[in-house]
């Protein structure tokens, strides 16, 4: 939908199939006469990706009666770029150029549900089911030429959104579809092109989403101004647990501009009809509100020693540990501040609400869990709303996406008819999104007379990491209406991608260890979703360890590693990098400077990634600067280097961003670090001279998620390289010129 169109009535939501049905171009289905087609039998191997959740070919690909093809995914785009990347899936198996697709992303009204577009399983799971899905609806059509022309289906090929047969005979994709539109469901084992014979695949494509955001185009939510748009503003409690007392609101309804003043319990807004009198009429509301203050916060220089101290369910993910003769033992502690997402445009929604329903556009990173939340908070029936997604400028994890939409859901129900635009201020994203939790990490090892790891003991202590919408407690309006929702219960990610505990078991061959995560149920902060989630943080600690033993071995990072890494592909990810970053054994960077590597593979089961760094640190101020970067990334098969490329890049940044500057800071009553001067972020003065990603290759073997790859081994990386420059191991997150300096000691 273009940012500027008005939004649709948001009236009955329609099914899938229902809009579909009703768009005036024919959906592709699949007589059961074509075996491709036919329901999967018991005792089949499952489906591929997401067509285990949903089978119904007609779910993922419509060609019209043009042939024009459109493609549907339940997975957001986020700037990640994987509406492009899905569409070269498509264009690649069906046979058509990339020109001709129309993708459409998540949207609780058309689109399977995938749930969240979260920990780099869009590939994984979409894309495969897109891959597999367009084989099959490729496989059909050459299937149902063959049978028109009464000729081998061998001997007839698809090509340029076109079957050709044998005699020269050409029947467009349109024309195979006018005929009937039945419907059937993919089955196992689809046929998928050789990927030596890609074109469109493991080949760089032009982003769709970029054009809009580098020449001021409509690009976001916060972009879009459909006509009979009014304003709304959000009154954030003094603090969380705060409740409101007193409000004489009377003056502000009276101002210029305003339409209404909607108070439901703790829940305060204002809407106008423009915005700029939505902002003078909420700090005018804002100044006449009386609040009574919630509870003190932890203190936050005690926060670390609070959070070992807090109940915990302590989980064994690995407990293979035996008695060992050590030569060496080695222990450290690791903390990590609690963070915020830092996007840099604060949160925005826009909903509608017609006939008791509501159409709500989001940069959700789940559209149908952020539906049943809704529909929750405000006691709907599901099918009364409806979740589009909308880019927004900046995400990457749970920021304040979720709570904008239920704000503007909860505000647009008080004035039908009109869409209603939600957009928190600055302030307002920093000091109520939810954060990046605190962690603490303590590891114990031991090295045998060889050098070599026999016995590692690992704990990590850390929250669920996840409090994403799916209930309506985990939305922030429904926890201040006057008939409060609870908060859900906050439950631990089971192994093996875990969520607080992820990355937390070590990809290196280790002869017994144990690993235990002390679960904590309740943290003094609201915490959720940062991308990564626990695996910046134990890969932080695991692989600045690993340099630490190495020093005691006597041996060389980048060798260490090697010699304790068996699985091949991790092994040829870690060389490449340090060849290409020209990492030699007994090296020594320029007086100032210092050299650090890195290593993961995302959640042990996702893609591979080794980083190289030369840090530059200022004795006399403590600044660190990353200069430079090499990076090595092995994601199974490719489809848009460029992308890939993109992914990693942004992850060596972000991970810089946390490493060095970003921490969360509160006083007793509420979060303090509002704005960019209290929360800085990397600036552009301090991108590095240079960036490289090295792709290795593995044409034809499955898609494994890149997109929170990087974020671990960058982190450890620069760690590693500020030992190397310095001489002293810092082990806070973030590595702040402030604690360099006072390491230091100038």
């Amino acid at each position: 939908m273009s940012a500027q169109r008005q939004p649709p009535p948001a009236g009955p939501v329609l099914s899938r199939r229902g809009v579909l049905a009703g768009a005036g171009a024919l959906v592709l289905g699949f007589s059961l006469a074509h075996p491709a087609a036919s329901q999967v039998p018991d005792g089949t191997p499952g489906l591929p990706g997401s067509l285990q959740s949903s089978p119904e070919l007609d779910s993922w690909i419509r060609i019209g009666a043009d042939g024009a093809v459109t493609v549907f995914t339940g997975k957001a785009e986020l700037g990640q770029g994987i509406r492009t990347a899905l569409m070269q899936v498509a264009a690649e198996e069906l046979e058509v150029p990339p020109a001709r697709i129309t993708m459409v992303t998540a949207d609780t009204g058309r689109t399977p549900n995938e749930g969240y577009t979260a920990g780099s399983h869009s590939m994984q799971d979409s894309g495969t089911a897109i891959r597999n899905a367009a084989a099959q609806v490729r496989a059909i059509l050459v299937a149902e030429a063959a049978a028109r022309w009464n000729a081998d289906p061998a001997t007839c090929r698809a090509e340029d959104g076109a079957v050709l047969g044998p005699a020269g005979q050409r029947l467009d994709y349109g024309g195979l579809v006018q005929a009937e539109a039945l419907s059937g469901r993919a089955v196992p084992g689809a046929q998928l092109k050789d990927p030596g014979r890609f074109t469109v695949m493991n080949t760089p494509v032009q982003r769709l989403d970029i054009p809009g955001k580098v020449t001021g185009g409509a690009a976001y939510v916060q972009d879009m101004r459909p006509d009979g748009m009014l304003h709304a503003r959000v009154v954030r409690p003094a603090g969380p647990g705060a409740t409101l007392r007193a409000l004489d609101s009377g003056a502000v309804e009276r101002m210029p501009g305003v339409v209404a003043v909607v108070r439901d319990g703790n829940f305060l807004a204002v809407v106008a009809a423009k915005e700029w009198q939505a902002i003078k009429a909420m700090r005018a509301l804002s100044a006449a509100a009386q609040w009574q203050p919630g509870p003190p916060l932890a203190k936050q220089d005690e926060i670390f020693r609070v959070l070992q101290a807090l109940p915990s369910e302590d989980i064994a993910i690995l407990d293979n540990r035996r008695p060992v003769q050590a030569a060496k033992r080695l222990r450290a502690r690791y903390t990590r501040a609690y963070q915020a997402h830092g996007s840099i445009g604060p949160s925005c929604a826009l909903a509608h609400w017609v006939d008791g329903a509501v159409t709500v556009w989001s940069h959700t990173q789940g559209v149908y869990p952020d539906r049943a939340a809704i529909a929750e908070m405000l006691r709907l029936p599901p099918d009364k709303v409806r979740v589009i997604h909308a880019e927004g400028s900046g995400c990457y994890g749970h920021n304040g996406a979720d709570d904008a939409a239920a704000d503007a859901a909860l505000i647009a129900r008080a004035v039908p008819g009109r869409p209603v635009r939600l957009q928190w201020m600055r302030e307002q994203e920093n000091g109520w999104e939810p954060q990046g939790p605190g962690m603490v990490t303590e590891v114990e090892a031991a090295l045998d007379a060889g050098g070599r790891i026999v016995d590692w003991d690992y704990g990590v202590w850390s929250s669920s990491h996840n409090m994403r919408p799916g209930s309506a407690g985990a939305l922030l309006a429904a926890r201040l209406v006057a008939e409060p929702f609870p908060m859900p219960e906050p439950k631990p990610a089971p192994q093996p991608e875990g969520a607080g505990d992820r990355n937390g078991i070590p990809l290196y061959h280790l002869p017994g260890g144990r690993v235990v995560h002390h679960f904590l149920r309740d943290m003094p902060l609201h915490t959720s979703a940062m991308r990564s989630l626990g695996a910046y943080m134990n890969v932080f600690t695991i692989e600045t360890f690993m340099d630490d033993l190495a020093r005691a071995a006597g041996t060389d990072p980048v060798a260490f590693r090697l010699q304790h890494m068996e699985d091949a592909r991790a092994r040829e990810v870690i060389e490449t990098a340090a060849a290409r970053f020209g990492w030699k054994p007994g090296q020594r960077a320029p007086r100032g400077r210092g050299y650090g590597f890195g290593f993961a593979r995302y959640k042990n089961l996702a893609a591979y990634c080794a980083v190289a760094t030369e840090v530059e640190v200022s004795h006399e101020t403590g600044r660190v600067r990353l200069l430079r970067a090499v990076a090595a990334v092995d994601s199974g098969q490719v489809v848009n280097p460029d992308g890939l490329r993109n992914q990693v890049e942004g992850a060596i940044l972000q991970s810089a961003s946390w490493t060095l500057y970003e921490s969360t800071t509160w006083d007793d009553a509420a979060i303090t670090s509002v704005d960019w001067s209290t929360y800085p972020i990397l600036r552009f003065q301090e991108v590095p001279d240079s960036i490289e990603v090295h792709i290795v290759e593995r044409p034809g073997m499955p898609f494994l998620g890149a997109g929170e790859t990087g974020q671990g081994p960058t982190g450890a990386s620069i760690g590693n390289a500020i030992l190397d420059a310095t001489g002293l191991r810092l082990r806070d997150v973030p590595l702040t010129r402030e604690r360099v300096k006072a390491a230091i000691g100038v």
